[in-house]
């Protein structure tokens, strides 16, 4: 009998801790993040050196793992491949009880390892400040949990690492048709902490929103007004991003009706939404993006929720048949994302 998890869902996402820890949090992440190198240059174990040597993938590393985890560790996290809780998405949960410091030290650097392979190298070390960051003191070894679906090396499995601000995947091309293995959530609640100004500063992602409000300010009025909507569709867990598979009556302006430097524009900003993670990755899903059409994709913008009516407009989404991104940068930024081949 698997004893039952423990999940958090919180669409509000609390804050993290006061802000002098957190500061000294931050002071000392790039000297604990050197320490963590240095333990699996010094006590990792020969199985998991041997792959570091081959470059192994994160998918590699998912096995070398699962082939560590003693009886109890495998009751408390690994579950059937068809198990309901493997897609399941939100913007701050733990989905078991297994955080990443109740395992050996040198399982800890194998999911640390895992989860960098899984962003580019540009992003992963920004990634993997933003999860420390919004971890708070518990970091990313108390804030993350994990769990495997079915058994690497076998067959189809995923690894799931998820907590505030966190849900990525790892399944080896298991989920057949999905982009990243399934839908996946990240965000920042940066500088100034819960409510973030109008600039976000220091916020890993709001880059993208930058990229989106180009856009909009490329429209001409007609645009506009079909584009800039009253309120967003909030956030209500996995069905914040089921995916509708229309081609028409999605919210906002469709990127069909646009001009051709419109439509380039909207290209960047989806090249944006990938490039935190692996190339292999955020290559198969624009393939799938390109394949349901740029042009049945609609963006939006929505004034009810925009932080210092500044008309920069800090919640947007894109949506097509087979895509959404939902970007909701109110109080700070939390950011959906669901990519799958079209039907």
């Amino acid at each position: 009998m698997i004893e039952q998890i423990t999940i958090m869902n919180s669409d509000s996402c609390p804050d993290c801790p006061q802000d002098a820890t957190k500061n000294d949090r931050r002071s000392f992440l790039r000297a604990s993040t050197g320490a963590a190198v240095g333990l699996t240059a010094a006590g990792i174990i020969p199985a998991f050196a041997a792959e570091k040597k081959k470059k192994a993938t994160s998918e590699t590393l998912v096995k070398t793992f699962y082939d560590t985890l003693n009886e109890e560790q495998r009751k408390a996290m690994c579950f059937g491949f068809d198990h309901q809780l493997r897609l399941k998405v939100n913007n701050n949960w733990q989905i078991t009880k297994s955080k990443v410091e109740s395992f050996n030290k040198d399982q800890q650097a194998m999911i640390k390892e895992i989860f960098m392979g899984l962003h580019s190298e540009e992003y992963a070390q920004k990634v993997l400040d933003q999860v420390e960051w919004d971890s708070g003191i518990s970091g990313f070894e108390g804030g993350s949990s994990v769990a495997v679906f079915g058994k690497p090396g076998t067959g189809k499995f995923e690894f799931v690492l998820t907590g505030r601000h966190c849900t990525r995947r790892c399944d080896g091309d298991s989920v057949e048709g999905a982009a990243f293995g399934g839908p996946l959530f990240y965000g920042h609640a940066a500088k100034g902490g819960f409510n973030e100004s109008a600039k976000h500063e220091e916020n890993a992602y709001w880059y993208q929103a930058v990229r989106a409000n180009e856009v909009y300010e490329m429209l001409d009025g007609k645009q506009r007004k079909i584009a800039l909507l009253g309120k967003s569709r909030g956030e209500h867990g996995n069905k914040t991003i089921e995916l509708t598979g229309k081609k028409r009556g999605l919210d906002g302006i469709r990127v069909g009706d646009m001009s051709g430097d419109q439509k380039g524009h909207v290209r960047k900003v989806i090249a944006d939404l990938l490039a935190p993670f692996r190339q292999k990755d955020s290559a198969e899903a624009m393939k799938y993006v390109e394949a349901g059409s740029i042009d049945n994709l609609h963006l939006a913008f929505y004034k009810d929720e925009n932080i210092g009516d500044d008309e920069v407009w800090d919640v947007w989404q894109i949506e097509g048949p087979n895509m959404i991104s939902y970007f909701r940068g109110k109080p700070h930024v939390h950011a959906w994302l669901h990519i799958r081949k079209p039907a």
